[in-house]
C-alpha cells in the first residue's frame, strides 16, 4: 500500500471512462418474442438509439445517427416507442428527439413521418405510442402548443392514422376525448377493447401530489366517452393504472400513506412500502400484469426490488440475483418479465424473469467492468438524525483504493450529493462519477432528504412549503454528523447537486457556513422568475406546493432565493448550465451572477451550447466533471494528477 494524502491517489476511472459510462437502458418491451430497449449514445451527440435482442442474443441498434428516439412531453418526456409483429416483421413506432414528430419505421427501411410539423410555440409532440394495428392507428399523449408562452399548451388523449395521412395534415389526427384536464396520461385499453383507463391531474397539483384515474366506454367509432374517476383525487396520487387478464383494473394509489396495489378499490398487498413512485416521465411502469393473474411488480422501502404478486394471497417473491435497485419500467410476454436492474457494483442491465422457473437473468446491456472492480467505493447506507430528531436517509461511499492509503490523521475531504426533483430519491447503483471522486480519496455522501420518495408520503410531505430548508438542513446534518463522528473533515465538507439539487447547493451556501464550496448544475436560483413564466407548464405551479401560494407569500419566494442573498456567499463555486435548458434556463444563472458582481468571491461559469436540463454528451461530461475535481483541489489543497486547472475569477 502506498501512502499518500487523500485527493492524490491515482485512479484509472477518468471523466471519459465516467463519461462514456453515463446513462441507462430505459423503457423495456417486446416486440414478438424479442426484448427491445432504449439506450443512451453519450459519444454521439448524447442521443439515445433503439436496441434490439436477437433471437441468438445478439445486440443490434435499430436506427442509426442522427436518429434519436426520445419524447419531449412534459419536457422530461415519456415511453418513445411502441413496437409489433406483423406478418412476421417488426413494425415500429418512436418519437423522434430533433422535430417531436411520430415515425413508423420498418427495419431495413427508413423512418416514415406519422405526424405534421407545427410552427406554434414548441409544435405538436406525442407519448406513449401504442400500436393497435387492427384499427390502424397509434394512440398517444398529444401536446399541442397553441401560442408562444411556455404554458400555452394542451394535453388530450389522441389517436394517429397508421398510414401516413396525418403526417402533413392535423386535421387527420382524432382526439379520442374532449379537453378535460391540463395534464393526462395514455389510455390502456381492457382486454375486451371497450373500457380505456388513464391517468389525470391539473394545476397547481403535481401528480404525485394528487391525480384522478378516469376510465371511460370506448364507442364503436372508436371514441373514449363517459368518462367517471373511479379513484384519486386532490391527496391521492395514483401512479398506474392497468388492466388485468381478467378485466379487472388495476392501480397503484398513495391512499394509505404509501403506494400499495389496489384491484378494484381493494389493496393487494397492503405494507409500509412503495409499489410506485413519482410520475416524472409518462409511460413508467412499477408493475405489468401477466396473463396468469401473476403482477410482476417494483417494490420497496428506500431501495427497490423486482417481485412477483399473488393477488389472491398477498405474497411477494423477489427475484434472486445481485440487483439492488430496479426502476419504474416493466413489460411482459407469457411469462417472461424484463426490466432494468442494478445494484452497488454494477451498473443498469436488462433483466428477464422467468416466472415458470424463478430466474432470473441478464438479456442486454450487460455490466461489464471497464476498470478493476476494486477501485469501486463500498458504499454504506446509514440513517441520519436531523432537526427535531427527524431520520435522515443517506448513502455514503468512504474514499476507496486498492493500493492507497492516506496519512496517519488524516481525514478525508467530503462532497454532499443532492439529488434534483426534489421529488426523487438517489439510488444505491455503482455510478463511475461517484467513483472517479472517491478512488482518488475524495468521499460522497448522497443525502435522500426530506421530500425524497421511497419513504412513503409523509416523508415525502416533509418538504411541503419547506423547500430550501428541510433539504438544506438535513444535507447540513449529514456533512456534520459526518464531521462530528470523525468520517468527513470539517474544514473540507463540499456540496453540489443539479437542478432542483442545485437549488439545494445554493441555498446551503448562501444560508449556511457548513462547506468550503460548492458546485452548481442547472440550477433553480430565483424563485419569483421561475415561478412566474421563466419554466416549463409541467412545473409552473410545483412551487405552490414546495414553497406556498406566490399571492400569499410573496416574501418568502424571495428570502428563500439564492439569487436574492448572492452578497452572503463566501464560498468558491462552479456553476454548470446547458444553454438550451428550458426547465431551468440560463438566465437564472445570469441574474446570480450579475448580482454577485463586485464580491470578491472565487467562482466559474460554464456554459454547454446543444445541451438542455441534465448533461448527455460525453465531451460536456467530461469537462464537467474535471472543473469540479479541479475547484475542490484547489479549495481543499489536494493535488490530483492530469486535471487541467479550473480558473476560478472573481
Amino acid at each position: 500500500m502506498e501512502t499518500l494524502p487523500y485527493g492524490s491517489w491515482p485512479s484509472p476511472i477518468d471523466a471519459a471512462l465516467a463519461a462514456a459510462h453515463d446513462g441507462k437502458p430505459e423503457f423495456v418491451g417486446f416486440v414478438g418474442d424479442e426484448v427491445w430497449w432504449t439506450a443512451p449514445r453519450p459519444a454521439e451527440g448524447g442521443r439515445r438509439t433503439l436496441v434490439r435482442r436477437g433471437a441468438d442474443g445478439t445486440e443490434e441498434p435499430v436506427l442509426p445517427p442522427p436518429w434519436n428516439v426520445r419524447s419531449r412531453v412534459i419536457e422530461y418526456g415519456g415511453r418513445p416507442w411502441d413496437g409489433t409483429v406483423v406478418d412476421g416483421t417488426p413494425l415500429i413506432v418512436f418519437v423522434n428527439f430533433a422535430d417531436q414528430r411520430l415515425y413508423r419505421h420498418e427495419p431495413g427501411g427508413t423512418p416514415r413521418p406519422l405526424t405534421p410539423v407545427s410552427a406554434v410555440g414548441g409544435g405538436l409532440r406525442w407519448a406513449e405510442p401504442q400500436l393497435l394495428v387492427d384499427r390502424g392507428e397509434v394512440w398517444c399523449v398529444l401536446e399541442e402548443f397553441t401560442g408562444e408562452g411556455p404554458t400555452d399548451v394542451r394535453r388530450v388523449a389522441a389517436a394517429v392514422p397508421l398510414d401516413g395521412s396525418a403526417a402533413e395534415d392535423r386535421d387527420a389526427v382524432r382526439e379520442l376525448t374532449a379537453e378535460r384536464h391540463r395534464f393526462v396520461t395514455g389510455p390502456r385499453l381492457s382486454p375486451d377493447g371497450r373500457r380505456a383507463a388513464w391517468l389525470a391531474w391539473d394545476h397547481p397539483r403535481m401528480p404525485w401530489d394528487g391525480t384522478e384515474l378516469l376510465v371511460a366506454d370506448v364507442s364503436d367509432d372508436g371514441r373514449l366517452t363517459a368518462p367517471r374517476t373511479v379513484a384519486g383525487g386532490p391527496e391521492e396520487s395514483v401512479a398506474q393504472a392497468d388492466w388485468a387478464a381478467d378485466g379487472s383494473l388495476l392501480y397503484a394509489s398513495d391512499r394509505g400513506g404509501w403506494w400499495n396495489l389496489y384491484r378494484d378499490g381493494r389493496p393487494l398487498c397492503p405494507r409500509e412500502e412503495e409499489f410506485a413512485g413519482p410520475l416524472w416521465k409518462l409511460g413508467q411502469r412499477w408493475f405489468a400484469p401477466l396473463d396468469s393473474g401473476l403482477v410482476a411488480v417494483v417494490h420497496g422501502r428506500g431501495a427497490t426490488a423486482l417481485g412477483i404478486l399473488d393477488p389472491e394471497s398477498g405474497e411477494v417473491v423477489d427475484a434472486a440475483g445481485p440487483w439492488g435497485e430496479f426502476d419504474a419500467t416493466l413489460a411482459v410476454h407469457g411469462a417472461r418479465v424484463v426490466g432494468v436492474g442494478a445494484g452497488p457494483h454494477g451498473s443498469h442491465e436488462v433483466v428477464e424473469l422467468d416466472t415458470r422457473t424463478g430466474r432470473a437473468r441478464v438479456v442486454g446491456a450487460a455490466h461489464r467492468d471497464p476498470v478493476d472492480p476494486a477501485h469501486y467505493p463500498e458504499p454504506r447506507v446509514r440513517t441520519f438524525t436531523g432537526p427535531g430528531g427527524r431520520e435522515v436517509h443517506a448513502h455514503v461511499y468512504p474514499p476507496h483504493h486498492p493500493g492507497c492509503v492516506a496519512p496517519a490523521g488524516e481525514l478525508p475531504p467530503y462532497v454532499v450529493w443532492a439529488h434534483g426533483g426534489p421529488t426523487s430519491r438517489s439510488p444505491l447503483v455503482l455510478d463511475l462519477e461517484i467513483a472517479y471522486f472517491t478512488s482518488r480519496g475524495i468521499g460522497v455522501a448522497e443525502v435522500n432528504y426530506g421530500g425524497s420518495t421511497g419513504y412513503g408520503r409523509e416523508y415525502r410531505e416533509r418538504l411541503r412549503e419547506q423547500w430550501g430548508v428541510v433539504d438544506v438542513e438535513d444535507c447540513a446534518a449529514v456533512a456534520l454528523a459526518l464531521a462530528d463522528e470523525g468520517t468527513a473533515d470539517r474544514g473540507r465538507l463540499a456540496i453540489r447537486g443539479g437542478s432542483a439539487g442545485g437549488w439545494t447547493t445554493a441555498a446551503s451556501l448562501t444560508g449556511t457556513d457548513v462547506y468550503a464550496c460548492g458546485t452548481v448544475l442547472y440550477p433553480i436560483l430565483d424563485l419569483t422568475g421561475w415561478g412566474t413564466g421563466e419554466t416549463h407548464d409541467f412545473e409552473s405551479q410545483y412551487l405552490e406546493s414546495l414553497v406556498g401560494p406566490l399571492a400569499e407569500v410573496p416574501g418568502r419566494y424571495a428570502e428563500r432565493s439564492p439569487a436574492e442573498h448572492a452578497d452572503r456567499i463566501t464560498a468558491p463555486f462552479l456553476l454548470l448550465q446547458g444553454l438550451d435548458d428550458v426547465i431551468c434556463p440560463p438566465v437564472q444563472c445570469e441574474r446570480f451572477l450579475a448580482r454577485l458582481r463586485g464580491r470578491d468571491v472565487p467562482h466559474a461559469y460554464l456554459t454547454f451550447e446543444g445541451e438542455g436540463h441534465g448533461f448527455r454528451r460525453a465531451e460536456t461530461m467530461v469537462r464537467a466533471l474535471e472543473a469540479e475535481l479541479s475547484l475542490y483541489a484547489q479549495v481543499f489543497g489536494l493535488d490530483p494528477a492530469g486535471i487541467p486547472t479550473l480558473e476560478l475569477g472573481t
